[in-house]
């Protein structure tokens, strides 16, 4: 069965860049940000991690912790950093986990449990290694995401999800498309009006069920 919305993650002990990590010892009271990758030394994927690394203050800012997996060893992890950092002018200041094994994609359902790098394998072997999975303080998933190859992903809008989730979490609120910080947000329909005036203060009715307010 598939990794779900709530779940609790998988938790693994694995080596990555900057040494040997247990997961959920790794994200502690954090939230974080796992986002995996199919081979080193890639285009779409080099471009990805420096985009990552150059967010490294608007992750400080939301508590939240980062780490990549990419399906290469620990070896060719530190040789391609290089490139990374090199292509966007920003260190990379979290760890990649070495995942040449396939023990994590497997364990959040990335790959089949039959799978294995033949080989001379290309990024095509490993090509659903291409998810993004945000991840509570509670160990459990709150969001996940899977691009193809071809797609660059583009991490202003995860960062604009994982304000959502945090704000979500914190206020009992609900957010409308395309939501950042500082628009109205939505009072979930369980909340009875008397509750949500009392709770919020005022409120839109847009519709019966469509309440918008401020925090």
């Amino acid at each position: 069965m598939g990794l779900r919305i709530n779940d609790t993650v998988p938790d693994f002990k694995a080596d990555t860049s900057q040494g040997p990590i247990s997961f959920h010892d790794w994200i502690g009271d954090s939230w974080a940000i796992l986002f995996s990758h199919p081979k080193d030394f890639t285009p779409v994927c080099t471009t990805e991690f420096s985009a990552v690394a150059k967010l490294a203050d608007e992750w400080e800012k939301r508590g939240t912790k980062v780490i990549g997996v990419s399906v290469d060893g620990v070896d060719d992890h530190k040789k391609w950093i290089g490139d990374i950092e090199s292509y966007g002018g920003a260190s990379v200041g979290f760890p990649i986990i070495a995942d040449d094994g396939l023990e994590v994609a497997k364990a959040f359902d990335m790959l089949p449990a039959e799978a294995y790098l033949p080989d001379g394998r290309t990024p095509a072997d490993s090509a659903t290694v291409r998810s993004v999975f945000i991840i509570g303080p509670d160990k459990q998933l709150k969001l996940s995401m899977t691009y193809p190859m071809t797609i660059g992903r583009n991490f202003g809008e995860i960062l604009r999800a994982l304000d959502a989730l945090q704000t979500s979490t914190e206020k009992g609120i609900a957010t409308p498309a395309d939501w950042t910080v500082g628009q109205d947000v939505i009072i979930p329909p369980a909340v009875s009006n008397e509750d949500a005036k009392a709770k919020f203060g005022d409120y839109d009715a847009v519709l019966p069920y469509l309440r918008k307010t401020k925090i």
